[in-house]
């Protein structure tokens, strides 16, 4: 075979694993599990990435013990439904900031689990 045939065939074939590999990646995407796995806040004293189901799986922590605006019903809101961003600014809700350390660190101190260290979850700033 001539060299530009070869290169001619290679191309083609190239092409064609490309668009099997995208036809595959579109068709066949994994299901997305029920809870979520990892969760990063953005922070401006640096990003906390939380590993949901090590909490849910590991520590055997129910979905009550952070999602505390659960009634009866099954639905759960995320802390920025009633939490503004940054620090308190109201005396009723806390403020995301504020709310987010009061749980995390409360529960880590109460439990004596987990970092209680600023550095030990927040990520260096960029």
């Amino acid at each position: 075979m001539r060299p530009e045939n070869e290169r001619k065939l290679a191309v083609i074939l190239g092409l064609v694993l490309l668009a099997a590999a995208a036809l595959c990646y579109t068709v066949l995407k994994p299901e997305a599990p029920e809870e979520p796995v990892r969760m990063l806040f953005k922070g401006s004293a640096g990003d906390v990435l939380f590993t949901h189901q090590v909490h849910i799986g590991e520590y055997d922590v129910d979905c009550a013990s952070c999602h505390h605006n659960l009634d009866d019903g099954d639905e759960v809101y995320t802390c920025s439904e009633c939490h503004e961003p940054g620090a308190s600014g109201d005396d009723d809700v806390m403020g995301r900031t504020d709310a987010m350390h009061a749980q995390c660190i409360g529960c880590h101190e109460e439990m004596d689990a987990g970092p209680a260290e600023c550095a030990a979850c927040h990520a260096t700033p960029k």
